[in-house]
């Protein structure tokens, strides 16, 4: 016969074996950049390479799909977020939004690369890749020959009205003169493969700017940089650009003598543009309760960040731990040497 605590272990084993459509945004880990960083033999020819003994931290967020009880406890877990399958993957698809965070990733990693030996004077450049659709642009009531109706997140475009678009440069181009309402061809390689497909889009006006005819995505940053030798960032299997402004200052602080974080233990949020300006993330407040865990002095974050996000975090950090906001990489290196840091300025560097 069972008893009321047999049927209660029962029910938890049960709640732990059955998946739901939920997800949890939670703290992840914090990890330290140097070791990550390796340099090719041409790399040594050119300049001298100084491994860092303190090197910067970045720090991540856990994203799993849950259990029914998972979910249950993570609703009483002030630093986990409880997703559905809409708040987590909005229209993608987990495989969709997996290769575009690796994506992301790779990119972040290359323009870490070209902000980083840029401001070293080293000569650098950008290579544009293929048009990959990132996210949908959609009005209100979508028309029905939209992008966001006739278009995927995935979906590679390869032309515009038969004119061959194999860049932005190109795709700018081919839509000179366009105006909101007009219909073209847009051939396209979908997103999992397969031949070409040409699908008739109507294109908008973009909702940002009243001036300029768009036809209706985001696309992902697929540039590739070109360097005077080669840099090896090990990411293993993590995804997503926040990491940037870790992966810069790293490789200033390899790239130059003096130890540009004054001895302190400093983790670093943010992306990086190419102009190095220092952009927004996610899970700020799940990060921060990482950043807590481990201990550190300093935690770097984008001055842009919301001010909800900021208070989250400055309220999970408390007095422990030092939260800096920071616009651009030059003012996050302006920020570690007034707390201590060699400052770039002040390194020696071999051209």
């Amino acid at each position: 016969m069972f008893t009321l605590g047999t049927i209660a272990c029962l029910v938890v084993v049960l709640a732990a074996l059955i998946p739901v459509r939920l997800w949890e945004v939670a703290p992840g880990s914090v990890q330290e950049v140097g070791p990550r960083l390796t340099f090719d033999d041409a790399a040594r020819e050119v300049t001298t390479i100084y491994p860092a003994e303190n090197s910067i931290h970045f720090v991540t967020a856990l994203g799993s799909k849950l259990t029914a009880l998972d979910a249950f406890i993570g609703t009483f877990d002030p630093d986990v977020d409880v997703q559905t399958y809409e708040d987590r993957f909005g229209n993608e698809s987990p495989s969709t939004q997996l290769q575009i965070g690796a994506q992301s990733m790779t990119t972040s990693k290359q323009i870490a690369e070209y902000v980083a030996l840029d401001l070293l004077g080293f000569p650098v450049s950008f290579s544009y890749g293929d048009i990959v659709i990132q996210e949908l642009v959609c009005a209100d009531v979508p028309e029905p020959r939209s992008a966001c109706r006739v278009l995927n997140v995935g979906d590679v475009i390869v032309a515009i009205d038969s004119q061959s678009t194999p860049t932005l440069k190109e795709l700018i181009d081919a839509m000179d003169g366009k105006k909101s309402g007009d219909e073209v061809t847009v051939t396209v390689i979908p997103h999992g493969g397969g031949g070409q497909e040409r699908r008739r889009v109507e294109l908008m006006t973009n909702p940002d700017d009243p001036s300029r005819t768009i036809i209706g995505f985001i696309p992902l940053d697929t540039r590739s940089v070109i360097l005077p030798f080669e840099v090896e960032i090990d990411t293993d299997s993590i995804g997503g650009p926040s990491a940037g402004l870790a992966f810069t200052l790293a490789l200033l602080d390899d790239l130059t003598q003096g130890d540009l974080f004054g001895g302190q233990k400093v983790v670093a949020t943010g992306t990086v543009s190419e102009d190095g300006s220092v952009g927004a993330i996610g899970a700020l407040p799940q990060k921060a309760a990482a950043v807590k865990l481990f201990g550190a002095d300093i935690f770097l974050v984008p001055s842009s960040q919301t001010d909800e996000d900021l208070a989250a975090a400055s309220r999970i950090l408390g007095k422990s731990v030092k939260i800096v906001r920071v616009s651009s990489v030059k003012d996050a290196l302006g920020v570690l040497e007034d707390l201590g840091g060699s400052g770039l300025e002040n390194s020696t560097i071999d051209l």
